[in-house]
């Protein structure tokens, strides 16, 4: 009996560890992707075409000012930004009234209609050559806006995917999507944007050529992976999709087991979504590599996960049954081998991201496999949750809030400063480069007085003098 469990744990490992070993073939198409940039030194360019940043918000207002603030202070100069009030239950329409004295903010107030609506209401009013779509959580660096516009470096380039960091780096989960965000979006992006096969512009940081959009259309309603939906589009209209992994957005990560199953929860749905929308894309040559590649795509994000949950059934067979789970068996051999190659890679990753200062959270790479055990259910559930036609929702994250509103003292010329929550000040000071803590610090005040501007150059030169002892 014990033979047999082994033998349906192997057969259906193998699909599990050929994925796996996929991600190797990654490595050489990433250097090269790495090289061929820091080949193309970037050429002054003297034209500033007009950037359009839409920020559709539904109840953010606990993060909505650090983000219009960061985009107010990237150094790219012609740029307009359009918020869009989502039908908003709490103060996200007051915070972005702030900004209404500001010629190069427009606000938009709709009624509930998702976050597609949201975003087609503010790319309605969008006058830019390229349009940014970004979460109102995320926290531009000064650099973000060029770094994304070097990306559309041809006609072709239809779309570009930006970098984004986690920023809320105060306990073990977070850590692990710290250093997932370096495999997923540094490592894995940089192999599929090379061979053109990158199958989304994430809605954190995502840039699109105005006349692309104009021939693709908007975002389509009635889905939840909006942003997926239209890059797979792009791809059918021909246009290439790009990725500026120097072009970096800070943004919240879920903390709790909760907010993490509710997002992957969406996110799978939306895949699903898409895929049915776009099945004769999936596997067919006539849409260049994008085509085979998706039916690769379609095989590891809905596939391997139901083999993964009925190997670990035969897993737990084995175990109720007596056998030893780990050893120079075929069954110890595939989970070492697993492990050593989740964490070398996770380490080739920093190394491509240049994030030394993630390094000590390699520790949260023994996380992968249950996290991965979460993703695999959470397909199932989205599955499930199609075949019901259940509703759908923005179901977005709780916010910490880099930074929240609070009120001034009595008598102060200070009319509104922002009050970092400690768990993200924290982490931020300890593990982020010095050039991204300085732009995040700069936003945590906004229109202080004198002696907010003292304290807050103090703030900034304490972090130089801590990051020069590392």
């Amino acid at each position: 009996m014990i033979d047999i469990l082994s033998l349906v744990f192997i057969i259906l490992s193998i699909p599990l560890l050929w994925s796996g070993l996929l991600n190797l073939c990654y490595i050489p198409l990433s250097l090269v992707f790495e090289l061929r940039r820091l080949r193309r030194r970037p050429q002054p360019d003297e034209t500033t075409p007009l950037v359009s940043v839409v920020v559709p918000a539904y109840n953010e207002g606990r993060v909505i000012i650090a983000c219009v603030e960061s985009i107010l202070a990237c150094s790219y100069p012609n740029k307009e930004i359009i918020l869009v009030n989502d039908g908003s239950t709490d103060d996200t329409l007051a915070h972005m009234r702030r900004f209404s004295n500001r010629k190069n903010v427009i606000i938009v107030d709709k009624p509930n209609g998702g976050k597609a609506s949201a975003l087609n209401a503010g790319l309605a009013h969008a006058r830019g050559e390229f349009v940014f779509c970004v979460d109102a959580d995320g926290i531009f660096t000064e650099d973000t806006i060029p770094a994304m516009l070097r990306a559309f470096d041809s006609p072709y380039v239809g779309a570009v995917c930006g970098s984004d960091a986690p920023v809320n780096l105060d306990r073990p989960q977070t850590h692990l999507a710290a250093i997932q965000t370096h495999v997923g979006a540094g490592f894995v992006r940089r192999a599929l944007a090379l061979i053109g096969c990158l199958p989304i512009v994430s809605g954190n940081i995502g840039a699109f050529r105005r006349s692309a959009l104009v021939r693709t259309g908007g975002f389509r309603h009635g889905l939840l992976g909006e942003d997926l939906e239209l890059t797979w589009r792009m791809h059918r209209a021909g246009y290439d999709v790009q990725f500026a992994p120097d072009a970096l957005v800070l943004a919240e990560v879920p903390s709790t087991i909760r907010g993490l199953w509710k997002q992957r929860v969406r996110w799978a749905r939306g895949f699903l979504q898409t895929a049915w929308l776009h099945r004769d894309m999936i596997g067919n040559p006539r849409f260049g590599p994008i085509g085979p590649f998706l039916a690769l795509n379609f095989f590891n994000m809905v596939v391997v996960p139901t083999l993964q949950l009925s190997a670990l059934a035969s897993l737990l067979a084995l175990l109720l049954s007596g056998a030893a789970p780990v050893g120079w068996t075929p069954l110890g051999i595939l989970v070492w081998v697993g492990l050593f190659q989740t964490f070398a890679i996770a380490l080739f990753a920093l190394v491509l991201d240049r994030a030394w200062h993630h390094a000590h959270y390699l520790y949260a790479v023994i996380f992968w496999l249950p996290y991965s055990f979460l993703l695999s259910l959470a397909m199932m559930r989205a599955i499930y949750l199609e075949l019901r036609r259940a509703e759908q929702r923005w179901n977005k994250l709780e916010r910490v809030g880099i930074g929240r509103p609070i009120a001034a003292a009595p008598g102060s010329r200070m009319t509104q400063r922002l009050e970092p929550l400690s768990g993200a000040h924290t982490m931020a000071l300890r593990s982020m480069r010095l050039e991204v803590w300085m732009a995040y610090a700069r936003h945590l005040a906004l229109h202080g007085s004198s002696q907010a501007s003292k304290a807050l150059s103090m703030v900034i030169e304490r972090v130089r003098r801590y990051r020069s002892r590392i």
